[in-house]
């Protein structure tokens, strides 16, 4: 009897669910060349191809969407018995995965994640940030964390801070000899750093008077994709930049951005992390979520 592996089968159905070797292998946190050899070796053992493979796509065969359709539940099965298991741990071990974008990555990373690590050394972290919203249940990860106003409404979810607001800046050196913008239409006269989303669009910058919003896009002579690159443009004097006010706090705090429009961005939805109801999860599971309970509780005092 062949010995089957029961982290090639979660392999498959990451790939199946993906549509992607280089996608479902970051979500298995291995390479991509690891991923493929054991998918080759599954489809050795099974005698039979799963998956289509063209340099532009992943597809399941006939036999390999069989195969998933009758794995899915059973490995369903098999992980809730684990869990029950693992429930009864002394010592939280194992690994949990986190689901994120980058701004909410660094917010969370050290009175959440790292004091987590402190606390439980026996538990490792798989943080992943990215900008598209995934299906946290479908595609293998435990937790996820997001704008309160994103979390789907079937999710526990955990408020881990107050409200958030954005702040748009500038460096001194930028608006020496300029005006600084009084509405959001003064943008129009000014550089602006703009940001690309996900699905390749550019992010109008959102704004709120009299409990109206009001967006705007603005022109600059650069796009980016991440807000760490654009401080760094910002600090450089390149134009205007629109922020996470957690990303520039600092900055402002120490005078190396100046701060406008301050009253045209009124507080938003705070974070919040989320996660499916489980039955019995493992002792890591749980002691991560009253972690993220103390987090909460110490934001409102």
């Amino acid at each position: 009897m062949k010995n089957y592996n029961l982290n090639d089968f979660d392999a498959v159905l990451a790939i199946s669910r993906r549509g992607s070797f280089r996608a479902a292998a970051l979500d298995l946190g291995m390479s991509t060349s690891a991923l493929s050899n054991a998918i080759a070796k599954v489809e050795r053992q099974l005698g039979v191809r799963i998956f289509n493979r063209t340099t532009r796509s992943v597809s399941l065969t006939d036999a390999g969407r069989r195969f998933v359709d009758q794995m899915t539940p059973a490995l369903k099965d098999i992980h809730q018995a684990l869990d029950t298991v693992r429930s009864q741990q002394e010592t939280p071990i194992g690994t949990l995965r986190i689901n994120t974008f980058a701004t909410a990555g660094r917010e969370i990373l050290s009175p959440l994640i790292l004091e987590f690590l402190r606390r439980f050394p026996g538990v490792q972290i798989d943080l992943v940030t990215e900008g598209n919203l995934v299906d946290i249940a479908a595609d293998g990860f435990d937790f996820g964390v997001r704008s309160q106003n994103l979390v789907p409404t079937d999710m526990i979810a955990i408020p881990l801070g107050p409200a958030r607001r954005y702040a748009v800046v500038g460096s001194p050196a930028y608006f020496e000899g300029r005006s600084l913008p009084r509405t959001p239409l003064d943008l129009h006269s000014h550089a602006c750093i703009r940001t690309r989303l996900p699905n390749g669009a550019i992010f109008r910058w959102r704004f709120e008077a009299d409990g109206q919003p009001v967006q705007v896009d603005v022109d600059g002579p650069i796009a980016l994709d991440e807000a760490s690159l654009a401080r760094i443009a910002a600090l450089e004097s390149v134009g205007i930049g629109f922020f996470m006010e957690s990303d520039v706090y600092e900055d402002i705090e120490a005078g190396r951005l100046v701060r406008v429009l301050a009253e045209w961005t009124p507080p938003i939805s705070p974070l919040c992390l989320y996660y499916p109801s489980r039955r019995d999860p493992p002792a890591a599971f749980k002691v991560f979520v009253d972690l993220a309970r103390e987090v909460a509780r110490s934001s409102r005092q």
